[in-house]
């Protein structure tokens, strides 16, 4: 896996992880590749620095940081995220409350479940539970349609 800086038309400067430089390649060129500020697709790689390393005694550590003291009147817990970016958590937070509320949660048996209903063994309806790597992939290689439902982060990251 590789990160890149990445460079919206618009100048929204935003960070993405691929596989390879072929993929970011591939996703670039078809359009896929979307900028999350502005939602543009015209998609360039940003400068980078490379990460170098060297001999351990080359490497200078730079001095401890002080840790910023909060300003008088401002909440010691305040978030740094914009606008748009709360509003995204709170829809995804909202969308997965939904889910979890109008889903039955077959845990470890999610796997097994969901190729039940796709076989029609057992009666259709909406469920969520875990599942590993291997059973998703193998899901998805049957045409069975799933979604993932990943963890929101803390409130505060």
């Amino acid at each position: 896996m590789i990160k890149f800086s990445l460079l919206c038309g618009q100048g929204h400067e935003f960070e993405s992880w691929f596989r390879n430089g072929e993929m970011f390649e591939a996703q670039s060129e078809s359009g896929i590749l979307r900028c999350p500020y502005c939602d543009g697709t015209n998609i360039r790689k940003a400068i980078m620095a490379p990460a170098l390393t060297g001999k351990r005694e080359a490497r200078a550590s730079p001095p401890p940081a002080e840790a910023p003291q909060p300003s008088a009147g401002l909440p010691t817990n305040a978030c740094l995220l914009d606008a748009p970016d709360v509003e995204r958590r709170e829809v995804i937070a909202a969308f997965r409350k939904f889910i979890l509320e109008t889903s039955e949660d077959v845990g470890p048996r999610f796997a097994a479940e969901a190729r039940k209903i796709h076989d029609g063994i057992t009666e259709g309806r909406i469920i969520h539970g875990i599942a590993n790597f291997e059973d998703v992939h193998a899901l998805i290689e049957d045409g069975i349609n799933i979604l993932p439902l990943p963890a929101l982060p803390d409130e505060l990251n």
